[in-house]
Order: structure tokens, then C-alpha cells, then sequence
């Protein structure tokens, strides 16, 4: 029942199917937004063949083709074309240490029946939100911290640093919350809660430059990054639905406009939103940027 109250609060991220599996000691609640094989097979929570590991899973794992083929040769069986059952055979053959193999922006419960163990996994730059409180000697933990505070479990008590912080930058960067009872997993963490230790640790961090080899020149670096760019719009239009791209009056969303039709995007349409306060409206600028790109807008 409390899961299902926090998925509930959660139904705007997942419009498209809605799961809760009791497992004993650990109950995985998930809100589907079907990108990838939008077929009821890709409903989550999502489990293993024999029922031992499951996943609930919000994100895009973008080499999960390559993985898909490497896991098939080693005797590994679909049941689904999703990324998620991807995530679950990975688990199978690295446990946690399998997210240093995933490439994509994801946050990811795993709860392993075997070892009794839950995982916690959040992209490396935190694209996708993962928060989590304690109560009574477990956790508690989803994308929003709404879904937190709908379980009925949390404290709504404020955080005055987390308070005091969002009114000086706007935000709350981890590792703080506006509430004291609520944490964020950080970007680039994950966390293990076995026997009542909940135990967070790093999996990756920005690495740092090597001052010891020679500094590229600017059109090395201007190419190199044109084609991480036009790479990372090839990986984003791996889709089973149409695909929309949200476009302001910038250049950055212009630039994302063309990346992704010289990545090869068919049917592309745009998205803008429009605001009656002029100095906050960007709805000429971006038709202007439309006609150009030769996407159709709405």
C-alpha cells in the first residue's frame, strides 16, 4: 500500500503502465514511460528467468545493443527487447560493478533475493533524480522526493541549510535536500542496504587532465568534439516511439536540432513553449530556428 501511494505521486514520470512487486523484506514499485519495447513485456518491475534478481528502472541505456549481443553469446535469454532486461543479465554476470559498463543517464533499484541485497545505481552526471530516507530500520528511496513524502513515512521537517542554500543558488545541489529526514544518491554513486547497512560509495568521478601530455591544438579539440556530439545524437535516437525535440530560442537547442538530422533523425518534430511575459518568450526566435532546420513545430 505504501508503494503504491508513492507511485501514485509518481504517475506524471510514467504514464504508460504501473507495477508493484512485494518481494518480502523489499517492495519495487515502478511509473513506465516506454521507450524501448513498449509492449506489455517491458512492464516493471522487471525480473531475471528464475525470479531472483529484479529491477525497477528509470532511464535510456545507450549500448545496451552491444551488451544484448555480447550477453547472448554467453548464454544469456530475452524475453523483451528492453535496455532494463539488459541492466538485469549485466547484473547477473557483474553485480553492482556492472554500472561501469552501462552508458547512459538512468537511475536503477536492484533487488538481488539471492544475497538479500537492494542496489542503488544513478547515472554518472546525475541526469535522472534518486532520493532516498530512512524509517523504522529500512529505506526508502524514489525519483521525486514527493513520492517520499506520500509514503507517509517521512518527515516534512525543513533543512535550514538545504533552505538557506536554494535561496541563495536557485537549487539544492547535492548532497543536501530542502528537508532534513531526505538525502540524494549523488551522480556517480551507488548504495548497498544489506543487513540494515545502507552503505554509499563512489563508482566514478570527472577524471582529471593529464598535465603531463602536450595540450591539443584548437581544431583537434573542435573536431574531436563534433564528433562525441554527432556520436551522442546517434545513441539518443535509439527509440521504439516518436521522438520530439524540446527547442527554445538558444543555441544549444538549436545546435541539438542539427546534430541530430545530420545523425540521421526521420519524422523529427519540435517542441516549444510559449510565455505571454515577452522578456521570458523565445516562441519567434525558435520558429525562426524551425524554418531554418526544416522541423515542423508545435
Amino acid at each position: 500500500e505504501t508503494v503504491s501511494a508513492m507511485g501514485a505521486a509518481l504517475a506524471h514520470r510514467g504514464p504508460d503502465s504501473a507495477g508493484v512487486q512485494s518481494l518480502g523484506p523489499c517492495v519495487l514499485g515502478n511509473t513506465r514511460l516506454a521507450i524501448i519495447d513498449p509492449t506489455e513485456i517491458g512492464r516493471q518491475p522487471m525480473c531475471n528467468e528464475d525470479g531472483t534478481v529484479w529491477i525497477t528502472f528509470n532511464g535510456e541505456i545507450y549500448n545496451a545493443s552491444e551488451h544484448r549481443k555480447r550477453l547472448l553469446e554467453k548464454g544469456h535469454r530475452f524475453r523483451s527487447a528492453t535496455d532494463t532486461e539488459v541492466i538485469l543479465h549485466l547484473y547477473e554476470e557483474f553485480g553492482p560493478e556492472c554500472v561501469q559498463q552501462l552508458r547512459g543517464m538512468f537511475a536503477i533499484a536492484i533487488w538481488d533475493n539471492r544475497s538479500q541485497k537492494l542496489v542503488l545505481l544513478r547515472d554518472r552526471l546525475g541526469v535522472k533524480p534518486l532520493y532516498y530516507a530512512f524509517y523504522d530500520g529500512g529505506v526508502l528511496f524514489a525519483s521525486e522526493i514527493k513520492a517520499l513524502l506520500a509514503s507517509g513515512r517521512v518527515s516534512r521537517k525543513l533543512d535550514p541549510l538545504g533552505v538557506r542554500i536554494f535561496l541563495q543558488l536557485g537549487h539544492v545541489p547535492p548532497p543536501w535536500t530542502a528537508l532534513s529526514a531526505v538525502k540524494p544518491l549523488e551522480p556517480g554513486h551507488m548504495a548497498v542496504w544489506h543487513d540494515g547497512k545502507f552503505e554509499v560509495s563512489t563508482y566514478w568521478s570527472l577524471p582529471r587532465p593529464d598535465r603531463s601530455q602536450p595540450h591539443a591544438h584548437a581544431g583537434q579539440i573542435t573536431e574531436q568534439l563534433a564528433e562525441q556530439l554527432l556520436e551522442a545524437a546517434r545513441l539518443h535516437l535509439v527509440s521504439d516511439v516518436p521522438i520530439s525535440l524540446f527547442l527554445s530560442g538558444g543555441a544549444d537547442s538549436a545546435c541539438l536540432g542539427a546534430l541530430l538530422q545530420s545523425a540521421g533523425a526521420h519524422n523529427l518534430t519540435a517542441l516549444t513553449v510559449s510565455f505571454e511575459e515577452t522578456a521570458f518568450d523565445e516562441g519567434e526566435l525558435s520558429s525562426r530556428t524551425a524554418q531554418l532546420l526544416r522541423i515542423p513545430q508545435y
